[in-house]
């Protein structure tokens, strides 16, 4: 058995799924994988059940009822992950936007050098994006610079949302207390690991906008993320 799995969480993307999941599964280091979809009316879970009959116990399924955000199905798949006892618990985008030969980086990173958490980071070594508007860039970028200052994480990427996990680190966090959905999801995670002390590493990864499908983006997940942050490190001063 595989000792790390890769959550995928999806909503609508049968352009890409079978296509990532066989690079996955073609990779020289074993990873299991996780779909956790939200009852997509594409027909991309269906498409998982029958890739299923090709990897079988590589390739798992969790079907949600509805569409609740990015952080609860991360959540949900953690949970998965734990019950299994995998030892390193990966997110990762459907959409090609993070390579999955970056998974041995990051996998590296936490197993052979000892990070407790690796991020696949597209700001570590200036900017490593492709296919993206200036204006998403300059965001993306300035969002980061933003929690980087509010938080005092020494992060350069602190919304990525490709990542290692040591299973000791979700094991710390209580995830039934991790409150945001989107983009801010991704910054609760890296704080409350960064709080308890664990060991943190960026890992440079170039970032490639999807070809394929459509974006999750809303302004609802980007005022999430400028507010919550304020929200999260109050509420950390005030527990001082």
């Amino acid at each position: 058995m595989a000792n790390a799995v890769v959550i995928i969480p999806t909503y609508n993307e049968i352009d890409n799924i079978e296509r990532l999941l066989r690079n996955i599964f073609a990779l020289q280091r074993a990873f299991h994988i996780l779909v956790v979809d939200d009852n997509s009316p594409d027909g991309t879970a269906q498409k998982v059940q029958e890739l299923q009959g090709f990897y079988k116990e590589k390739l798992f399924l969790l079907n949600r009822e509805k569409k609740n955000g990015l952080g609860t199905a991360y959540i949900a798949g953690f949970k998965w992950a734990l019950h299994q006892e995998y030892d390193y618990i990966f997110e990762m985008d459907a959409d090609f936007s993070h390579n999955p030969n970056d998974l041995i980086r990051l996998y590296n990173a936490c197993a052979k050098d000892g990070a407790d958490v690796a991020i696949g980071s597209r700001y570590v070594t200036g900017v490593n994006v492709v296919n993206w508007p200036m204006g998403r860039v300059l965001l993306s970028w300035g969002a980061s610079r933003y929690v980087r200052f509010i938080t005092r994480m020494d992060i350069y990427d602190t919304t990525a949302g490709f990542i290692c996990y040591n299973n000791k680190v979700l094991r710390a966090i209580n995830l039934d207390t991790i409150k945001f959905v989107g983009y801010a999801f991704q910054i609760e995670m890296k704080y409350k690991a960064y709080l308890k002390k664990f060991k943190i590493v960026e890992v440079p990864v170039v970032f490639t906008d999807r070809t394929k499908g459509e974006s999750k983006m809303s302004s609802g997940i980007i005022s999430e993320a400028i507010f919550g942050v304020i929200k999260m490190r109050l509420q950390h001063l005030f527990k001082k």
